[in-house]
């Protein structure tokens, strides 16, 4: 092991995401890299923003070539990404309906129009969520669901997440030993869009639920 990646781990507690990532990149390089972004994708808690800038920073002291890093963490994204794919295409759309209809405070009009949506701004959603954290995992599965064409949605996987991917590991790669410095900044956006989607959520419930009241008072 490097070095410079030694002390990372050695100053990571046990179990920690850039101890164990380290440990990827230490023992298979470039491929390593990748099973890191591929479980990233697949286990959305484990963050890229320590996972590609810490890549990034491997490359910068040899471990492995800037090109590695960006083909292999790619690669990973792109492989995560469909896996989550197969599984909204196995849950399926007649399955998505049964279960929508069993959850409170929502219609099965709700749902239609949600994929009319991404029927029209699918592809948008997939290109631009790949730099989203945490949606860029979830986007997957309502692709799979709608059964998006398979090879659009690695086209538009593969194009976003080399951008984003980019931006994290180069980040890395020039900040150096301050490579941890990213996942500060790229924290608070993951925590503003978290927040926002929370909210979007009360609010949308507080609507369902003075709706069915009004409802139920005209019945009354």
């Amino acid at each position: 092991m490097h070095l410079a990646l030694n002390v990372i781990a050695a100053e990571e507690p046990q179990g920690g995401v850039a101890g164990w990532a380290t440990d990827l990149v230490d023992r298979f390089g470039g491929p390593g890299a990748g099973l890191a972004i591929a479980l990233e994708n697949l286990f959305p808690p484990l963050p890229s923003e320590i996972i590609l800038p810490l890549t990034g920073f491997a490359a910068s002291q040899g471990v492995l070539s800037l090109v590695s890093a960006l083909f292999w963490t790619t690669l990973g994204s792109v492989v995560g990404a469909v896996a989550l794919y197969g599984i909204g295409a196995v849950f399926g759309r007649e399955r998505m309906h049964a279960l929508w209809a069993k959850l409170p405070l929502v219609k099965a009009s709700d749902l239609v129009r949600t994929e009319e949506w991404f029927a029209r701004h699918g592809t948008k959603a997939i290109l631009l969520g790949r730099m989203v954290p945490v949606f860029r995992s979830l986007i997957s599965v309502p692709a799979g669901v709608e059964r998006m064409p398979m090879p659009t949605f690695v086209a538009l996987t593969t194009v976003g997440s080399l951008i984003w991917n980019t931006v994290l590991v180069m980040a890395g790669y020039l900040l150096g030993d301050q490579w941890d410095t990213v996942g500060a900044y790229v924290g608070i956006v993951s925590k503003v869009v978290l927040g926002l989607a929370v909210a979007a959520l009360v609010f949308y419930i507080a609507i369902r639920v003075r709706s069915r009241s009004e409802g139920r008072h005209r019945r009354g």
